[in-house]
């Protein structure tokens, strides 16, 4: 686990009227991690991100971002990409680059280097002069990430960073926000595309009604909804192994799902498997479910008063 605190979250409260929007949020994130922060639209996420950027001002609680309160010199130290894109749309791309730089404290020689050079890494330096608006959305989400980390920063937020990419593009992306995480910065990724958390992020946050449902490793998370079951590939008669209730053809996938007895663990079905010769195994695992499903299930859980 890293040991930096790039961002601490205590008990923030945010409310709109009568509408609580963010309902006694606590949670970290640490330098050098892939942080997902996940819920429905309308959970508080935005609301979340902009009190850590200091838009709002949490009702309830405090925010420490980098080791301490947040302050023009830590602003500087922050990448954003919102959802919602900010190019100035007439203005051609390098100039635009070059230009947000600057309000992060480049020079605007440093700025226009690091423009052109971003735009050379994510295959746009043809389109170094063209119009904002004469890019395709993909092309500009591209932009809008390279500005993000333009001036180097300790800690990104990125807000649906995959929207409009095919994917060759999305690999790309993947890959800088990987070496960003290796160099030691710390990344809080809101999406809804469960598989690139499941595939990319270190630890989550999910936020329902404002409030955390759930929170930690996304191993640990996942596993916390594990069926009492494994899934299972190859041949034999798996049926008769000691301790399986009933077996169920995995969904979606090539594999058998192996219901287990009340009590059963799975290290004692699969010693009862090794020691069959009649039973020839290329495949053994948990059955935890998707990222996806579980996100439907707390949600359901939510909307039900569960």
């Amino acid at each position: 686990m890293p040991s930096t605190t790039a961002i601490k979250v205590e008990h923030i409260s945010k409310s709109y009227g009568s509408f609580r929007a963010v309902d006694d949020l606590t949670f970290e994130v640490y330098s050098g991690e892939i942080f997902a922060m996940l819920g429905p639209n309308g959970a508080g996420k935005s609301t979340t991100i902009r009190m850590i950027l200091d838009i709002l001002k949490p009702d309830t609680g405090t925010i420490e971002i980098l080791g301490g309160r947040i302050n023009d010199a830590t602003k500087n130290r922050i990448g954003y990409l919102p959802e919602e894109r900010g190019l100035y749309r007439s203005v051609p791309v390098a100039d635009v680059m070059t230009y947000l730089g600057t309000l992060k404290g480049l020079s605007r020689v440093e700025a226009r280097k690091r423009s052109l050079a971003y735009l050379e890494r994510f295959d746009l330096a043809a389109y170094a002069k063209k119009k904002v608006s004469e890019l395709s959305k993909g092309m500009q989400q591209k932009v809008q990430l390279a500005v993000t980390l333009l001036h180097d920063p300790d800690l990104i937020i990125i807000d649906e960073p995959f929207s409009g990419l095919d994917p060759v593009n999305t690999l790309l992306i993947e890959e800088v926000i990987k070496e960003f995480r290796a160099k030691g910065g710390a990344i809080v990724m809101s999406t809804h595309q469960m598989y690139q958390v499941e595939y990319l992020a270190d630890r989550l946050v999910m936020i329902n009604k404002g409030a955390q449902a759930l929170y930690g490793r996304v191993g640990e998370v996942r596993a916390r909804f594990a069926l009492p079951a494994v899934i299972v590939e190859g041949e034999g008669d798996f049926a008769s192994i000691p301790g399986v209730e009933r077996i169920e053809t995995e969904d979606g996938g090539h594999g058998m799902l192996l219901y287990l007895q009340k009590g059963v663990e799975p290290d004692h079905v699969l010693a009862q498997m090794a020691q069959r010769p009649d039973i020839a195994l290329s495949r053994f695992q948990l059955a935890v479910p998707r990222l996806t499903d579980i996100f439907i299930e707390v949600v359901e859980q939510g909307r039900n008063g569960a």
